[in-house]
């Protein structure tokens, strides 16, 4: 059962109006990483998760979206308030007309080309900051805790890295401060999925199957080395260093496609 309480989980604040930032903030609220999706992804993983504490914790997170939902909604909200586009179905004296005649300021145009207006009334639309309506295809759950813990914190991890990108693109001093508890927020998810996936034994490879042993720690070493008239001189083996120092997992490294191309090459 959910009971809406009206206080806020966090201050949202606005200093102006910006009908232009909106449309880019649109991205948080009906987007692939917006804040409905992370609701509605950890909610169907919640509901389907049979250890205790992992459901718990998937709920809370859940429920947590959907507070963050209400905080993106609300900032949509009064980055329009005010503004012309709000305006528009209030229309007065010559304010429709000189809009008409090109007279109006080019905020005008800002505002009512910023994807919530037209059809939304000023109110925040499940779409992204393109209008591409809200999807259920952004839900990727598959129902294994392994994997989905994995696809969980690489969600949170595009999620901050778009309310980012956002703080920078805006100069409002209440703006960023939203944003920045949202973004700082998705950090935290992410700490606790990882702790969710560390709570696993035996969570690699996810599933049950454990494949083949010799092609799971084989490194194809597909790239080549080629010196400045385009000769092939054998393997790079660059990747499989990188892969091999920093992981425990023990790779083999198989270079025969590259090796057999220099071979041909040199015959």
């Amino acid at each position: 059962m959910f009971l809406h309480n009206k206080r806020m989980m966090y201050k949202v604040s606005v200093d102006e109006p910006n009908p232009a930032f909106a449309k880019m903030l649109l991205e948080q609220f009906g987007g692939p990483n917006g804040e409905l999706a992370a609701a509605m992804r950890y909610f169907t993983q919640g509901w389907n998760e049979p250890d205790e504490q992992r459901r718990s914790m998937m709920l809370d997170i859940a429920t947590e979206e959907l507070s963050h939902l209400e905080m993106v909604a609300q900032t949509l909200h009064m980055l329009l308030k005010d503004s012309p586009s709000e305006l528009v179905d209030q229309v007065e004296g010559n304010y429709l007309g000189d809009m008409l005649n090109g007279k109006m300021p080019d905020y005008v145009n800002m505002s009512l080309n910023s994807g919530p207006n037209i059809l939304g009334g000023g109110g925040p639309r499940l779409t992204d900051s393109m209008g591409s309506p809200w999807t259920a295809a952004y839900i990727d759950t598959i129902g294994q805790p392994a994997a989905d813990l994995r696809s969980d914190i690489a969600a949170e991890a595009r999620a901050k890295i778009t309310y980012e990108r956002l703080i920078k693109f805006t100069d409002d001093a209440g703006v960023k401060d939203t944003l920045t508890f949202l973004m700082t927020r998705e950090v935290a998810h992410q700490k606790m999925f990882e702790a969710a996936l560390d709570s696993i034994e035996e969570n690699f490879p996810p599933g049950t199957l454990a494949g083949d042993e010799k092609l799971g720690h084989a490194y194809v070493a597909d790239s080549g080395n080629f010196g400045a008239a385009g000769k092939n001189s054998g393997p790079d083996t660059t990747g499989f260093d990188l892969a091999q120092d920093n992981s425990d997992w023990g790779f083999e490294l198989d270079t025969e496609p590259v090796e057999h191309a220099a071979k041909q090459e040199a015959q």
